[in-house]
């Protein structure tokens, strides 16, 4: 089972999405299903994760509901409102569906992101090891240090999204590589190799830039803890679908057996999101 473990639909007029605007006519439309299934067919890919592209309620049950009916669905990470007491409540009702496999936190987007060092915080990431609940950490290489500080308080299950988002368009590696050899310490966690082609330059990036990035995460994580995700659409402001997956070929460790190319393009996903799907 070939798995894309990060990609997102949206439909421009539900209003959710801030970020997507007329400026950005690339991403400005809607994306949906009918526009990704022949490119997952062409590339082999079975199956998607869709991820959550606006922190709201109605983002999850817009993206759950696409799932219902869905061949290509495999499951769904959405967002819930932990400021808000009643999260444990929206938690539970989209457990509900068989769809729902975890929820993401959008660290990049805090005004300051040691809130989530706070107690509200942490009394939920508590729950969530408790739980054994699957979670996305969206946060930028500038934020690892809190992210760090988190894990030595909680155990939990959880996956960094798009490599935490290195500078590539400028080489920068340190302290990003440090950093994330301490969290490849904590047995559960993974990390996404996506989301990499537009922290490069969009225009001009080349394969070479992006194989110290990879590598380190190989080789801290292992092959048996990191997932290839699209970020599709978001990577058509740099590259499409294709080049994607062609970037993560070309840039993985050239060694790896069968097995463990499966284990990166599918095997990995399946585990982490405890997906249970028929071959």
């Amino acid at each position: 089972m070939r798995i894309d473990s990060h990609q997102h639909y949206w439909k421009i007029s539900r209003n959710d999405y801030g970020w997507i605007t007329p400026e950005i006519p690339v991403l400005y439309r809607d994306f949906l299903e009918t526009d990704l299934r022949t490119i997952l067919e062409k590339n082999k890919i079975d199956k998607t994760i869709v991820v959550q592209a606006a922190p709201t309620i109605e983002e999850t049950e817009f993206i759950l509901s696409l799932s219902e009916n869905s061949e290509t669905i495999a499951g769904v990470v959405g967002w819930i409102d932990i400021e808000n007491p009643s999260y444990i409540e929206q938690l539970h009702q989209f457990r509900k569906n068989p769809k729902f496999v975890g929820i993401r936190i959008m660290i990049q987007d805090m005004p300051d992101e040691k809130i989530i060092l706070t107690p509200r915080y942490m009394e939920a990431f508590s729950y969530f090891e408790k739980m054994d609940i699957p979670v996305d950490f969206l946060v930028k290489s500038d934020q690892l240090s809190v992210v760090l500080e988190l894990l030595k308080q909680v155990s939990l299950r959880a996956v960094i999204d798009h490599i935490a988002k290195p500078d590539i368009k400028t080489g920068t590696i340190e302290p990003w590589k440090g950093q994330i050899k301490e969290i490849a310490n904590y047995p559960n966690i993974y990390c996404k190799l996506s989301g990499m082609v537009t922290e490069a330059n969009h225009q001009n990036w080349k394969v070479e830039e992006f194989i110290p990035y990879v590598q380190h995460i190989v080789k801290e994580f292992g092959v048996n803890r990191v997932m290839f995700g699209s970020d599709w659409p978001v990577c058509l402001l740099a590259a499409s679908y294709d080049e994607v997956y062609n970037l993560l070929k070309q840039t993985l460790p050239q060694n790896l057996t069968e097995a463990e190319e499966e284990s990166i393009f599918g095997g990995n996903a399946l585990k982490f999101y405890k997906l249970e799907l028929d071959k």
